[in-house]
């Protein structure tokens, strides 16, 4: 099963303009259902067709378009699927993703990608890195809610042997400890230095493990530097400290899990970290939600649920945390050059999806984005926004 990640999703929103072609489509993976999947593909691809006729493309330039899309409606791919699968179509890009999300049936054709379904795979269910160190084995693992799977990054070393023999640079009773830069601003603090002047008996080993575990943050910081995902340590416990002492990354998790990370599968240690970035996840949507109820209705201006006005603060960069509802979809129109905000009660021709428009643009310029049901929204609205200024 595929993950997906926040660069991915704002990849799709950047796509060129044009006819873009967005199908979500829950799927069965198992059993006597399984036989629904290809139908139900081919109805979707035929709406698909229509809404681009629709949208002013002859029969035959959409049936072009879409053919691409064929190349998935095999057996051996219906009897491997996950629980939900996303498409993306359009002139010069195809893609797929089976996603561990329950989508509802959706088709959508404007001038971008539909994303807002993907971003629960962002908070709740969301991404979150596991690190299991010891002396002789490191290994790093993306992870969400239902799924794991090991990663190979460059330049990290796989043992403490392996670090030291490759470290050009590392000069013997010299290394930096990290300290923190202060603010949120860097993903990964500015690296602080250490020279070896304390006590002559310092225990060389201990050095030669803090050297170690800084070859490692440093061989993650290239794939974790733009990421706000949280961090799960797994080790035993004298050298968690240690690590800690090594770490640039802002969203290492305090809770680790302890113990020899050596004789655990992935799935084990996936079991083990869910419940600890579960509980961090549901704490970061909570101060949000607890964020928004203090600023809303006051004179700072800094929060507002009234989706007209969140339309235009999205696309100006004010947005700095949103609440969405998934599962939703309010038509309609945005004008920038008058800032004008035009909703339907249906669908209309031209129109995109409003909640849609704000959650990828708020996304794009550096916000948080949690989709979320309806009923988690105060004041039951679609959206509850938090601004910059």
């Amino acid at each position: 099963m595929q993950l997906i990640s926040r660069e991915e999703i704002k990849t799709l929103i950047e796509q060129p303009k044009g006819n873009c072609v967005s199908i979500y489509m829950p799927t069965q993976p198992a059993g006597p259902e399984v036989r629904q999947n290809p139908i139900r593909f081919k109805n979707l691809v035929r709406e698909a067709e229509t809404r681009l006729i629709d949208a002013g493309l002859k029969q035959e330039d959409a049936i072009a378009l879409l053919e691409k899309s064929q190349e998935i409606d095999t057996q051996e791919f219906w009897e491997q699927i996950g629980q939900g699968l996303a498409i993306f179509i359009s002139e010069n890009i195809f893609r797929y993703y089976t996603l561990p999300i329950d989508f509802q049936e959706l088709v959508v054709v404007t001038d971008r990608f539909h994303i807002k379904p993907l971003l629960p795979i962002l908070n709740g269910n969301g991404r979150f890195y596991i690190l299991a160190l010891s002396q002789q084995d490191v290994r790093f693992f993306e992870g969400t809610r239902y799924s794991v799977k090991q990663v190979e990054v460059e330049n990290l070393p796989k043992s403490l042997d392996e670090a030291l023999q490759k470290d050009d640079t590392a000069k013997e009773g010299q290394f930096r400890i990290a300290t923190s830069k202060g603010g949120t601003a860097n993903t990964f603090s500015q690296p602080g230095t250490f020279h070896g002047q304390g006590s002559p008996d310092r225990d060389k080993h201990q050095e030669d493990i803090i050297q170690f575990f800084q070859i490692v943050d440093r061989g993650l910081h290239e794939k974790l530097k733009l990421q706000k995902a949280p961090l799960v340590l797994a080790g035993v416990e004298y050298l968690l400290p240690l690590y800690r002492q090594a770490n640039t990354y802002q969203h290492l998790m305090d809770e680790a899990i302890t113990g020899n990370p050596e004789i655990l599968s992935a799935q084990e240690l996936h079991d083990q970290a869910w419940p600890i970035v579960e509980a961090d996840f549901q704490k970061s949507q909570q101060a949000v939600l607890e964020q928004f109820n203090e600023l809303f209705g006051g004179d700072t201006g800094k929060a507002s649920n009234n989706l007209q006005e969140v339309v235009c603060a999205a696309y100006y960069q004010r947005v700095d945390s949103l609440l969405v509802a998934v599962g939703q979809q309010q038509w309609g129109l945005f004008d920038p050059t008058s800032e004008t905000v035009y909703l339907h009660p249906e669908k209309e021709t031209g129109d995109e999806d409003l909640l849609d428009f704000v959650a990828a643009h708020t996304l794009l310029n550096g916000g948080t984005v949690y989709a979320v049901p309806f009923e988690q929204i105060p004041y039951s609205t679609a959206v509850a926004a938090i601004y910059r200024y």
